[in-house]
């Protein structure tokens, strides 16, 4: 018997100035596709592939034109926040669902938008508490010049002085910009105890590799590390050994233990892993897994219906057991801490044991890290 055909927007830039990142998006909704085609379902699912080429004028654009003209109720996609904002009125106007599968600053809830990356909560305040007590409270904050950068630095500010500290410097420059040597002199002048990376695509490479650079001709800063929540595997690999020592948070990482991560990698076919399996990768290959499971409970319903479906239960995934928050469409989910090495993999340093809650709009986060212990440890293990 044939199977019904349910076709799925995939919506990710792999071109333009952030390319790297996009291609992670858009080969973990291709696997998480080829995955669900193997099981026994009533439905087939068939990817509708768009390429905006990482302009953000693009998005909206071809959202509508995925969407018009055929039963096509839901997109994977979207990278940057900006790209995320400019597709969110197309799906309120068409009453069709965005699943955004990257780490992003919070500060939104859309009823037509199921983040299925991280919000602020489950990233860099728990990176924070790792590193203040780690390493110190001196800090300079660098970003791209769009909403995450903008956002990611603002919160770090807060949460910085709120906990005695002090921001050395903040610099913002345009995504795809790789001149950063002034920025380089400036955080050889200042010193500070650590450096929050929130830049994209090759501006962050340009950085990270002249940073490395600096640690070289001066080994004193080999213990002032960078660090960000939005570098890939794939990315660290591409720049190795610049990344070396460089620390990330993250709901994925392609070093997680256990047999079902083994499993997971092991169904991968060898173009999906060549380049590294990332936190972006793994989130789009969910997103998948959660509307296929969504389609098979509502029996094909319309897209809330399939969302309601969703948050009904919880789903199997390699992030492990997702529930999406019935009161802002965020996924609850484990985080880790892990550090980039010379040979451009991920070591695993801290393994979160317990979910945690989204609080996108930071209404129940404590904002002030005390000097005490350097991870919380009731979500987090040291892992050896």
């Amino acid at each position: 018997m044939s199977k019904n055909v349910i076709e799925i927007g995939v919506l990710f830039s792999r071109s333009g100035p952030y390319a790297e990142l996009g291609e992670q998006g858009f080969r973990g909704a291709m696997a998480g596709i080829e995955e669900v085609n193997r099981r026994d379902l009533p439905f087939a699912l068939a990817p509708a592939v768009a390429d905006p080429q990482g302009n953000a004028d693009r998005y909206a654009i071809l959202a509508y034109d995925l969407i018009s003209g055929r039963s096509l109720q839901h997109i994977v996609g979207c990278t940057t926040s900006w790209s995320r904002k400019e597709v969110i009125p197309v799906m309120e106007k068409t009453q069709t669902l965005l699943w955004y599968p990257c780490v992003y600053e919070g500060f939104e809830a859309n009823e037509n938008v199921v983040y299925v990356g991280a919000c602020a909560n489950q990233h860099i305040l728990l990176l924070l508490e790792h590193v203040l007590p780690s390493y110190g409270r001196k800090a300079f904050l660098l970003g791209s010049n769009y909403v995450w950068g903008w956002e990611t630095c603002r919160l770090a500010r807060d949460v910085v002085t709120r906990s005695g500290g002090t921001v050395l410097g903040e610099r913002h420059v345009p995504i795809g910009d790789t001149d950063i040597d002034r920025i380089i002199e400036e955080i050889r002048r200042k010193r500070p105890d650590f450096i929050l990376n929130s830049l994209i695509g090759p501006s962050s490479y340009a950085f990270l590799e002249a940073y490395h650079r600096l640690i070289a001709e001066d080994p004193s800063f080999a213990n002032k590390p960078a660090l960000s929540c939005n570098l890939c595997e794939n990315e660290i690999a591409r720049i190795a050994p610049a990344a070396d020592g460089h620390l990330t948070c993250a709901t994925y990482f392609e070093a997680m233990p256990g047999a079902g991560n083994r499993s997971f990698l092991a169904g991968l076919d060898e173009e999906s892993r060549k380049d590294g399996v990332s936190a972006l990768f793994a989130q789009a290959y969910s997103a998948v897994l959660l509307i296929a499971h969504g389609l098979a409970v509502s029996a094909g319903g319309p897209a809330m219906d399939v969302l309601e479906a969703v948050k009904v239960g919880a789903v199997e995934t390699p992030l492990g057991t997702l529930r999406i928050d019935r009161g802002n469409n965020h996924i609850h989910a484990r985080a880790h801490i892990a550090q980039a090495t010379a040979e451009g993999r991920y070591r695993l340093v801290h393994e979160g044991t317990s979910t945690i809650a989204p609080d996108p709009f930071l209404t129940r986060a404590n904002l002030q890290i005390s000097s005490a212990s350097p991870v919380p440890q009731s979500r987090l293990r040291i892992v050896k």
